[in-house]
């Protein structure tokens, strides 16, 4: 069985942690329900998301299970929450036990504040490279959508998310497993945009 454990907080961008999401579910139905993933968040409340959308976290930071893997997402939340000694302290601690820490976005700024990150190659949004790489200690790579760097996998902004997740339930579960979850969540986003073209039929 496989735990993946999502942290939530206030302003954290909504397909940054849904998209993966979806991944390790469907992942998880494949394989007849033997994996499980779980929203943490610091309180027990409703947490507000960077477009307005409001969720409920499953567990806390104080009565979560066991996790194999870490997500931590990105968004508006993330200039904020790198002050916040609670979830840092947090990020380090749990980190430190899961089998994978992986990042999405600005997630990857608080993977740094924690330590993770640090002395590491990592991918961000797009528009917080240079802010990333000028924190120190750490190697942004800028034309990657995920890297892999020991058991760090971190990812450009948003839907890049998704492809991280697909590369690591494949290196968890086989690459035809991964195949299995991108064909039943009909994720075929090459070429991404078509609007220029006649539609068909």
């Amino acid at each position: 069985m496989t735990t993946y454990g999502l942290l939530l907080f206030e302003g954290v961008e909504e397909l940054d942690f849904v998209g993966p999401w979806e991944v390790f579910t469907v992942s998880s139905v494949l394989r007849g329900g033997a994996d499980a993933s779980v929203l943490i968040a610091e309180r027990d409340e409703a947490v507000r998301c960077n477009k307005g959308m409001r969720v409920l976290p499953d567990h806390t930071m104080d009565d979560h299970p066991p996790l194999d893997v870490l997500l931590v997402p990105g968004g508006s939340g993330t200039r904020r929450e790198v002050s916040n000694p609670a979830l840092v302290d947090w990020i380090t601690k749990t980190s430190a036990a899961a089998g994978w820490v992986t990042g999405v976005c600005t997630g990857a700024l608080l993977l740094h504040e924690a330590g993770p990150a640090r002395g590491r190659r990592v991918a961000t949004h797009h528009a917080f490279q240079d802010a990333l790489q000028a924190r120190g200690d750490i190697t942004v790579v800028r034309d990657a959508r995920y890297v892999v760097d020991g058991n760090l996998v971190t990812s450009q902004g948003v839907s890049a998310g998704i492809d991280m997740a697909l590369w690591l339930v494949g290196r968890l579960h086989g690459r035809d497993h991964a195949r299995a979850v991108r064909r039943a969540i009909q994720y075929e986003p090459a070429p991404p945009y078509l609007a220029d073209e006649p539609l068909p039929g």
